[in-house]
């Protein structure tokens, strides 16, 4: 259990963290505690929950994930892509039945990093989760038009036609000033940073607004008058378990599971780019795992990595858990003292801030890509997105990994049947015996799919950073998905940033194809591309005695 569970803060503390390290971090924690204040109250108002226990969740989450994690500067909390679960769970289960999901996905979060299942959640094909995230950012989206317009209804519907007709019915009802305050936040939550990056837009425009709607006695719905008041203490509280019931609670439990640990994995991977290093997959689950089942006894939503509040972390300067620790202590001395003025957030604009969420949780561009790449990836794409808008998150999850092995069993029975026919390989030079020093090859052995992308990049990227230049040989690449498209051009970038020249052989015309329509050709260079081995090592040759 040592080696499998190795929080990354007692590594640190071992080896010993420095009083320059520690200061940077804690300031950096503040920040990103300001940064996570109004993202965690307006992701609970979304979810259907009170104000504070979003505020709970960062809060108790947000210090396990930190002083447990696998990550150094993981920063963990609620997030928007539990939006569209939570609210259906309470929907149809309560609030006790959220609790028990909840911390029924926290057990399977342990029991994933348990059984080391931490690299097998990264395979999930990259079009499933462009389609569900996409797909949960209009789902956000249509969720905040009501408070974003002012309509007075009532009570939302929880199926998105029958919510945009409701809208559409209602669409005379609309508040002009609830209107100009949720259009004021996303100006200022998105323009603000470009001025003064160390304090989030969206908390200048909390302030500004809610003084706004208090002393001008503006007519819009604020926390307050759809709350009520905001607690400033955190409490045990134990759900009453109707034990008949457990069993319909797996497959949402199952899905908050899923994809709090995708997202935490990702975000970590994203974080270990931004700071050379390398975070430990199975312990940061655990360390989901138990601030899941943990968080909710004390009123919290489920909680798992937060990319953009991670990202802000790094970016201020944050290296260690500490960072993640002050975060979450900033958000107990706010809700502590400063809680009662929270109540007084005009609901507009909280709306504008998720409207801001929703768009950068789209992903459109990686959405419009995947639509211009292959028939099989845009059967995944759409069939999660669709699923995700207008049926259930939990089916589209299930049903988009389905079809990625269905339609990759297909793509690799074409693969092996043109293969039978078509035995040809005029690439092969096999001699590496004469290599220039400063010149490596690497050779990809298979297609570069979803199974083996990560794999296959994490060991290019190795081989390259001990290099000057790298070939990449491709004569035997029958094809790339979108996932392996989208780690190449991760690792790419990352070569490229310490001087690494990479040079690609014996790339087949449809992955040529797929190389320029992702722009990898751009990325490389068409130049620095050959057919055949022997040109790509011949130029390497030449190109070493320039480098040297």
């Amino acid at each position: 259990m040592n080696t499998l569970f190795k929080p990354k803060l007692f590594s640190l503390l071992k080896k010993g963290i420095d009083k320059k390290t520690i200061t940077t971090d804690i300031l950096a924690g503040i920040v990103v505690g300001i940064v996570a204040l109004p993202l965690a109250i307006a992701f609970a108002v979304a979810s259907g929950v009170s104000p504070e226990k979003g505020l709970i969740t960062a809060i108790v989450a947000g210090f396990i994930i930190s002083f447990l994690g696998g990550s150094r500067v993981q920063i963990g909390g609620p997030t928007g892509a539990f939006i569209v679960i939570v609210f259906g769970v309470l929907e149809q289960y309560g609030i006790d039945g959220l609790i028990i999901s909840t911390m029924l996905a926290g057990a399977m979060l342990v029991l994933f990093g348990v059984l080391k299942l931490g690299a097998l959640l990264k395979f999930f094909p990259h079009p499933l989760i462009v389609g569900f995230t996409s797909g949960i950012a209009l789902v956000i989206f249509s969720t905040q038009v009501k408070d974003a317009l002012g309509l007075d209804i009532p009570k939302v519907p929880s199926e998105f036609i029958d919510k945009w007709s409701l809208y559409i019915e209602k669409i005379a009802s609309f508040n002009y000033i609830a209107l100009l305050i949720t259009l004021f936040t996303i100006l200022v939550t998105i323009y603000f940073p470009r001025f003064i990056k160390k304090i989030p837009g969206s908390f200048i425009a909390i302030i500004i607004t809610t003084a706004a709607v208090q002393l001008f006695d503006l007519p819009v719905t604020t926390i307050e008058s759809f709350f009520g008041n905001i607690p400033n203490k955190i409490s045990i509280n134990i759900p009453t378990i109707d034990w008949t019931n457990l069993p319909y609670y797996f497959a949402p439990a199952l899905t908050i599971a899923l994809l709090g640990g995708i997202e935490s994995l990702l975000s970590a991977v994203v974080s270990d780019g931004m700071i050379s290093g390398k975070h430990r997959s199975n312990t940061e689950l655990i360390a989901q795992g138990i601030a899941n089942i943990v968080t909710p006894l004390f009123g919290g939503i489920p909680a798992t990595g937060a990319i953009a509040r991670t990202a802000t972390n790094v970016k201020n300067g944050g290296r260690t858990p500490i960072a993640g620790i002050t975060h979450a202590i900033t958000l107990l001395l706010i809700m502590l003292f400063l809680g009662q003025w929270a109540k007084l957030i005009p609901m507009a604009s909280l709306a504008g801030i998720l409207i801001v969420v929703s768009y950068n949780m789209s992903e459109w561009r990686s959405f419009k890509s995947i639509l211009g790449g292959s028939l099989f990836d845009i059967i995944i794409l759409l069939s999660t997105f669709f699923l995700t808008v207008l049926v259930d998150l939990t089916i589209a999850i299930q049903i988009g990994v389905v079809l990625s092995a269905l339609l990759f069993m297909k793509r690799m029975s074409d693969i092996a049947e043109k293969r039978i026919n078509n035995v040809v390989d005029s690439d092969i030079i096999d001699d590496y015996s004469s290599l220039p020093e400063g010149v490596a090859i690497y050779e990809i052995s298979g297609p570069l799919f979803f199974g083996s992308a990560r794999r296959y990049t994490e060991v290019i990227e190795n081989v390259g950073m001990k290099s000057k230049i790298l070939i990449i040989r491709m004569r035997h690449v029958s094809f790339v998905d979108q996932t392996g498209l989208h780690n190449l051009k991760g690792t790419i970038k990352n070569l490229k940033s310490y001087g690494v020249l990479l040079i690609f052989s014996g790339v087949n015309n449809e992955v040529l194809i797929d190389f320029e329509k992702n722009k990898i050709t751009c990325m490389v260079e068409r130049s620095n591309i050959f057919s055949t081995f022997d040109e790509a090592l011949s130029y390497a040759k030449e190109k070493i005695k320039t480098l040297k």
